[in-house]
This record gives structure tokens, C-alpha cells and sequence, in this order.
């Protein structure tokens, strides 16, 4: 595949390129709209809002690594189609707030935009080789979801959330299916040729970015209060330990990844396309947790399930990560993920009779042992 004009050079395959730093700016600001979408519609349609939002705001985002990692960030053609998806992210995440609104031509045009324009790119890029078929499959598969899309769009509202849920078994099944479409063809995983290397530094990136945004809302929840008094202080300071012990457990993992794992399309697709959606999605609702516990001085039924929703879904993502890169099913996260559920059970009982900073503490407990457990293993990931 290297023989096409715009392939990645063979010794900088790895490299991240200014552009694909500048293109994750976009994602900032949509991580920003997520959190403030669901912290301003807190109620199951709301998370379930969410979350259908963030997958295809993620999706995005993944597909578009997964192109660069074959092409020469440096070239012309390759800058200019990532400013245009740049642009078209940023309409996106301009939409996110009325997605199920005003705003749903505005969201689904970008994000189908997106979807139509890099296998396009791709297929022009690397025609007459392997790749440009496999964009091809891609390319229908993108268009069998955007029916679901569109129609998602066009019917009215009460059918926007089951019609963009089907959109995105499609979107998402479509690496599992290999891409197949009975009588046309296929994609397998195996003539991928994908960079370990490359797609491990894009998706810490992006999970930095994720950590970012509890910075934000931690300091603009402050900003709101006026003044700093010693029981904010306290929350800052467990915030702020919560957001350090979550990316000490995350890069304990990038550690171990340094020293090998399967490096197989398949399990790099498991690992960063799916499991990575998953941590990002369960910091990006840490950060809506820490807002939530700064922002009210008692515990209510929603800000205890986001506390706890957080770390688990994290920890979900953690366990396919290393059951994807390393075959080892991690016991030790589905341990901590049994104590976090008896803390939302013990929460939820005693409701406002138990203090924020008290969830907060208990919760930090068990993340901070289990990052210090990683750590301690020599930041491998740990078998049990």
C-alpha cells in the first residue's frame, strides 16, 4: 500500500502529524457540548440522548484516525480533506445541543458528510489497490446507516431516538461484519494494514482531551461559586484526585502496550474502536459527575448513578482493551467495578443523609487501589 501518492512513508507510519493534532481541537469543543447536554437533560432520555449523540460524534472521530493512519499527513490534499472534516466536526459539534431538535439537519448532513467523503478520498487515494475496495465496502455500509439517518431526521421526533439507534448497529456492526454485502464483497481485518503504533497515540490523545474537560467544568464550577470556601476546596481536591488517579490507570495500560500485545487488525479494531468509545465515554461522564458534586451540596438519584456510571463504564472499556490487545480477562476491574455498584446501592439508600465528599472518597478508594495495583505490576495489566 505504500506504492499509492499520498501513503505514509514507511519509517514515519507512526507519526502523528500537526494536522491531526489541529483536527482534534474540533473535539474539545464537542466533548464541552456533550457534557453540558446531558448535564442540562439529566433523566434517562436525556443519558440515552447522549450517548446516541457521542457514538456518532465518536465514530466520526475514529474514522477518520483509522484514514490517517495511511495517509502523509504532510501532503497538500491530505491537510485540505482535514480541514474540510475539520469544518464538518465542528458543525456537528455546533448541533450537538438541539441534535434531537432544531439542530438535526444541521448534525446528521455533517456527520454523513464525513462518513461519504474520507472513503471517497480513499478510494481515489489508493485506487487499484487493496484498500480502495476495502472503502468501498466501507463506503455502502455508511450509506445502508445513513438511510436510518436520514429517516431518523425526516420522521417525526418521537421516532429520531429508536430510528438513529438502528443507524448505529449498523455503523458499528459494519467492522464486525467484516463489511460483507452478500454478492458484492468484503473487507476482512486481515487486509487492513494498519500502524499499532499510530492508532495507540491518536486514541490517547483524544482520551487526554477527555481528562481536559473535567479541568473545565472543575474550574468553571468554582468560577460559578464566587468564592473559594474550605468545603470546595476539599471537592476541588478529590476532583482533581479522581481526574489524576483515572489517567494514571490509563497510561499504566499505554505502558504495557509499549512492551507488545496482539497487533492484529482485529484486535486493534476491538481495542480502539470500540473499547476506546468507552473510555472516553466514561471520562467524559466523570467530568459531569465532578460538576454535578461541586455544583449541589447534597446527593440527589442522578448525581450518585453519573458518580458511579463514570468509573464502570471506564472500567467496561478497560476490561475489552486488554482482553482485545493482551487475551486476559482483567478480574481485578470487574472486582472494582461489584464495589463501585454496592457504593451506588449504599448511596442510594441513605440518599441526602450522606455527604457528597463522602461518595467522592469512596469512590476515589477503590479507582486509586486499583491504579496503584496497575502501577504496582510493573504497569502491566494484570491478569487477575
Amino acid at each position: 500500500m505504500s506504492g499509492a501518492p499520498l501513503a505514509r512513508a514507511g519509517h514515519r507510519r507512526s507519526e502523528v502529524g500537526p494536522v491531526e493534532l489541529f483536527f482534534d481541537l474540533v473535539y474539545v469543543f464537542a466533548i464541552v457540548q456533550l457534557s453540558h447536554l446531558l448535564i442540562e437533560h439529566l433523566s434517562w432520555a436525556g443519558a440515552a440522548q447522549t450517548v446516541v449523540v457521542f457514538a456518532a460524534v465518536w465514530w466520526g472521530w475514529n474514522y477518520t484516525a483509522w484514514a490517517m493512519n495511511w495517509l502523509d499527513p504532510s501532503r497538500t490534499p491530505v491537510q485540505l480533506l482535514s480541514a474540510v472534516l475539520m469544518l464538518a466536526a465542528l458543525g456537528m459539534a455546533i448541533a450537538i445541543p438541539t441534535a434531537f431538535g432544531d439542530g438535526v439537519w444541521l448534525f446528521v448532513g455533517c456527520y454523513l458528510f464525513m462518513g461519504v467523503l474520507r472513503p471517497v478520498f480513499m478510494m481515489v487515494a489508493y485506487r487499484g489497490r487493496q484498500l480502495a475496495e476495502n472503502y468501498r465496502m466501507l463506503l455502502i455500509w455508511t450509506l445502508l446507516a445513513g438511510v436510518f439517518w436520514i429517516a431518523g431526521a425526516a420522521l417525526p421526533a418521537e421516532w429520531r431516538l429508536a430510528m438513529w439507534l438502528v443507524a448505529l448497529v449498523v455503523d458499528y456492526a459494519a467492522p464486525l461484519a467484516q463489511y460483507r454485502i452478500p454478492g458484492v464483497g468484503s473487507a476482512p481485518m486481515d487486509t487492513w494494514d494498519t500502524d499499532a503504533g499510530h492508532l495507540a497515540e491518536r486514541n490517547r490523545l483524544v482520551f487526554i482531551i477527555a481528562l481536559g474537560e473535567s479541568v473545565l467544568l472543575m474550574g468553571g464550577a468554582v468560577v460559578e461559586h464566587g468564592h473559594l470556601t474550605v468545603g470546595l476546596a476539599l471537592s476541588v481536591l478529590v476532583g482533581f484526585a479522581s481526574l489524576f488517579v483515572l489517567w494514571w490507570n490509563y497510561f499504566a495500560l499505554a505502558g504495557a502496550e509499549a512492551a507488545g500485545g496482539d497487533a492484529s487488525t482485529g484486535a486493534l479494531r476491538s481495542a480502539y474502536a470500540y473499547a476506546h468509545a468507552l473510555m472516553v465515554l466514561g471520562a467524559i461522564l466523570v467530568a459531569v459527575s465532578i460538576e454535578l458534586r461541586l455544583a449541589h451540596d447534597h446527593l440527589t438519584a442522578a448525581s450518585v448513578v453519573v458518580t458511579i456510571a463514570g468509573p464502570v463504564v471506564y472500567l467496561v472499556g478497560n476490561v475489552l482493551f486488554l482482553r482485545s490487545r493482551f487475551g486476559r480477562l482483567a478480574r481485578s476491574r470487574f472486582v472494582a467495578m461489584g464495589i463501585l455498584c454496592l457504593i451506588a446501592v449504599a448511596a442510594l439508600l441513605l440518599g441526602e443523609h450522606l455527604p457528597v465528599l463522602a461518595l467522592s472518597i469512596a469512590v476515589l478508594a477503590v479507582t486509586a487501589t486499583l491504579a496503584a495495583l496497575t502501577a504496582r505490576q510493573g504497569r502491566a495489566p494484570a491478569p487477575g
